[in-house]
């Protein structure tokens, strides 16, 4: 993913804004990143991805990010709240349509 990409889809917060903010504020645990716009508070399902953002700025490691193309961190995205494990909050980006 690119850094405009966004990683937060309920709240729109792009990897780039993510990544400063871990830069700029340096937050002890990946928790802190929910006061960067709200990331990580609608359906839950950008956690993970934010815990790597985290230890990628903190520890130097590697982010699955970097590896995955946005239409399939949005496909995955759909997985995940279409199997339940999720609710957006009204104003969310809408679901691609399921194929």
């Amino acid at each position: 993913m690119d850094l405009d990409d966004k990683v937060c889809y309920c709240f729109h917060v792009t990897r780039r804004k993510l990544l400063n903010y871990c830069k700029r504020e340096l937050p002890r645990v990946p928790s802190q990143l929910s006061e960067c716009g709200g990331a990580g508070t609608g359906c839950g399902w950008c956690i993970p991805f934010l815990k790597q953002i985290h230890r990628q700025v903190m520890q130097g490691q590697a982010s699955e990010l970097d590896a995955i193309t946005p239409a399939e961190y949005q496909t995955r995205r759909a997985e995940y709240i279409r199997s339940g494990k999720g609710v957006p909050p009204p104003g969310a980006q809408p679901l691609p349509e399921a194929e």
